[in-house]
């Protein structure tokens, strides 16, 4: 989404400049506000010179959703190794629910499945996730493999944040993305440390995410238990 040739300062600070102005009128105004001409008039320069940048307005837009995204991931990311995992998840979820409601034009050009499977932000974003469903398995809180639960938090995350925003604000459920989540995490969290005697699954998932690293194994043994693992977590008969 972004050009790859070299760019001179200059040339960079003004990129930086329409982009940031983009993004202010996105928020302000919404996608349709961003026109060559809008930007351009705001940023104090002619509207040519946009198009030395941008081959078009989606090219523009894209490169505004990525820029508000890439800064609110970068924010996300940063999470303390020592803290709890569990509430690492919530955590992630609360911003995630936040940064939508905040950023509405910016999270609907992302839900756009064409715009956001080219972004890079988004990817890290669920990077970002992946990471912390991973420290959740690894302390045997998961009862779901780690895509199950990425995939289950992901979807609910974007439902819910979609389904407010199409919400008039004074009819919004307040408590709509809470519900959302206690829902989810009920269906992937285990209710106790692992191994719960009942819970076969939750042990499972957490040895498959330290199975990389178990030592002893070779590569084909690793990845042998790996997949033996992936379908204990997937059996529905052991609560996967």
């Amino acid at each position: 989404m972004v050009a790859t040739r070299p760019v001179s300062a200059g040339r960079q600070q003004t990129r930086e400049r329409i982009v940031e102005v983009a993004a202010r009128l996105l928020g302000e105004h919404g996608a349709a506000a961003v026109t060559t001409r809008a930007v351009a008039q705001a940023a104090g320069m002619q509207a040519p010179t946009i198009y030395r940048f941008f081959e078009d307005k989606d090219a523009l837009l894209d490169a505004v959703a990525e820029h508000v995204l890439a800064t609110y991931v970068a924010e996300k990311a940063l999470v303390e190794d020592g803290a709890d995992p569990v509430a690492a998840l919530r955590a992630g979820w609360d911003a995630h629910v936040g940064f939508g409601l905040a950023n509405p034009a910016v999270f609907g050009l992302l839900t756009d499945p064409g715009r956001g499977a080219r972004s890079a932000a988004a990817v890290a974003g669920l990077d970002v996730l992946r990471t912390r469903v991973h420290r959740v398995a690894a302390a045997g809180l998961l009862r779901v493999t780690e895509r199950r639960a990425v995939e289950l938090i992901h979807a609910a995350g974007t439902g819910a944040v979609l389904t407010l925003l199409a919400t008039p604000p004074h009819e919004r459920d307040p408590e709509l993305a809470d519900a959302m989540y206690d829902a989810v995490t009920r269906s992937i969290l285990t209710d106790a440390p692992p191994p719960p005697p009942d819970g076969p699954t939750a042990a499972a998932v957490a040895i498959r995410a330290v199975a990389p690293t178990l030592p002893g194994l070779s590569g084909a043994e690793r990845a042998l238990l790996a997949e033996w693992l992936d379908r204990a977590g997937d059996d529905p008969k052991t609560g996967g």
